[in-house]
């Protein structure tokens, strides 16, 4: 019997093909992709040109300084504060509640739903870290600033409509954040100290 050559069996590549696209799209789907998240912030309109010089500068009471220095230290108005209470400070700074004249203006406003109020509509929250602030410290002072315009809101709507804001109609809605608008100022981060 005459030896013959064996024929060696060929790979087939199209099921290899397959299957590396089927892994792909496996790792695709079951990997989770990190989304970059931002802070909602509607920034003022640029003054025009026809407005008084006065009309553009903000009075010293409207401002609620609010710093952060590299050791995550909080400063509010001057004073050092414990991230705990900045939401208090903020809620009382908003609202004036006693009409405290070391606190914002209150403005008289014709508001839908509530009618002739006084509201203190020219406040500013400004806030400021050093470079060497932690992103966290950052968040949390963030967080409090924003849990006071809600807290305020969720109030206000409790007491006037008997209901939470998130219940509240859109025209409901717009009525309450005029009369609290959120207004938190961003300043540009400073490194204090060191070279």
């Amino acid at each position: 019997m005459a030896k013959g050559k064996r024929k060696v069996p060929g790979i087939n590549a199209s099921s290899t093909a397959d299957i590396s696209f089927i892994l792909f799209i496996f790792f695709l789907i079951t990997t989770s992709m990190d989304t970059d998240r931002g802070l909602a912030r509607r920034l003022p309109p640029p003054p025009e040109n026809t407005e008084n010089q006065e009309d553009v500068i903000v009075r010293e009471r409207n401002v609620l300084q609010v710093r952060i220095n590299k050791d995550d230290q909080l400063m509010v108005g001057g004073e050092w504060f414990d991230i705990k209470q900045l939401k208090e400070r903020a809620k009382e700074f908003i609202s004036n509640p006693n009409n405290d004249e070391n606190l914002p203006e209150k403005h008289a406003k014709q508001l839908p739903f509530f009618g002739n109020v006084m509201i203190t509509d020219k406040h500013v929250i400004s806030v400021q870290n050093d470079v060497g602030t932690s992103y966290g410290m950052y968040i949390q002072v963030q967080n409090e600033l924003v849990a006071a315009y809600n807290e305020l809101r969720n109030e206000l709507a409790m007491s006037q409509f008997g209901k939470s804001l998130a219940d509240c109609s859109e025209d409901e809605k717009k009525a309450i954040t005029d009369y609290y608008p959120q207004k938190i100022s961003e300043a540009e981060p400073k490194k204090y100290g060191g070279k």
